[in-house]
């Protein structure tokens, strides 16, 4: 009998206990963390595409399109190439002498 009765008093504290155990509140008190504050990418603006005058190759860019050595040697002809010689003197008018050329000798 008296293990029973010690087999009793075991089992009333052990739901004793249990129902205590339900009342225990354990708080861990982790704040929220501050919030995170980035500095802005900077902005960087690229720079408009670089026009350049000239010979690309074997094609003279005028500034408004392409023109073939050929195309582009016919079309300043008219513009008093040929004239300077028959003035008498060294100018050569309205005409444009391609970027390149005259180091070449060809203007």
């Amino acid at each position: 009998m008296q293990r029973s009765l010690i087999a009793l008093a075991f089992a009333g504290l052990g739901l004793s206990l249990s129902g205590l155990a339900h009342a225990v509140n354990v708080d861990v008190n982790i704040g929220t963390p501050a919030p995170v504050v980035v500095a802005p990418a900077p902005v960087m603006v690229a720079p408009g595409p670089a026009v350049i005058v000239g010979w690309h190759g074997d094609r003279y860019w005028d500034g408004h399109r392409y023109w073939e050595r050929r195309e582009w040697e016919d079309h300043q002809r008219h513009r008093g190439h040929d004239d300077h010689d028959r003035r008498g003197d060294d100018r050569r008018g309205d005409y444009h002498c391609p970027p390149g050329h005259a180091k070449k000798g060809e203007c």
